[in-house]
């Protein structure tokens, strides 16, 4: 079964990409479920749970903080077309909302799937990234490294220790070096 797993494709979606892909996808179900189950909740809420979770794995991990925000905004998108509302627009509004109070634990646990499987996804990526060496370059020293020290005159030797020159006073901040007019020139 793991080897299935691993052959299904895995797009990474960016943060807009995964709340249009759940709520295209429960938009869909909810359509689905009108039409054939007459709009069994129960349906629904099964159907959200791996709606949910492919959202959170499909993310990129860039991404991931996205995926337990978008499932609830794509289950309050499905759910339009089973809330049985009448009336105009303020019946439908009130059902909507009443679906979603009633429905709130599938909501709840969709929430959870994606939640739980973003943060391990970020757990392994961050164990993965502590385990790399820091590249070497001119973006800087390594991790634990100083940068050597230089001064106006050439690299500051003095034993680790930061020195001021001028009489031990670091100049307040936004005070003036001297010789410098604050006049712009033309």
């Amino acid at each position: 079964m793991v080897q299935a797993l691993r052959r299904l494709p895995s797009p990474r979606l960016t943060g807009l990409g995964a709340g249009l892909f759940a709520a295209a996808a429960m938009l869909v179900v909810g359509f689905l479920d009108w039409l054939v189950l007459d709009g069994s909740p129960l349906a629904f809420g099964l159907l959200f749970l791996p709606v949910s979770a492919l959202t959170a794995l499909w993310v990129r991990p860039a991404d991931l903080v996205t995926a337990p925000i978008a499932v609830p905004i794509a289950f309050a998108v499905g759910v339009v077309p089973i809330a049985g509302g009448t009336g105009g627009f303020g019946g439908q509004a009130m059902a909507v909302v009443t679906a979603l109070a009633v429905h709130a634990g599938w909501l709840y646990g969709g929430t959870l799937i994606a939640g739980v499987i973003a943060s391990v996804r970020k757990v392994r990526d961050m164990g993965r990234r502590r385990g790399r060496p820091a590249p070497a370059g001119p973006s800087g020293p390594a991790r634990g490294e100083r940068a050597p020290r230089t001064g106006a005159a050439g690299p500051v030797r003095d034993g680790g220790q930061a020195s001021v020159r001028g009489g031990g006073q670091a100049p307040a901040r936004g005070a003036q070096a001297p010789g410098r007019d604050r006049r712009p020139t033309p």
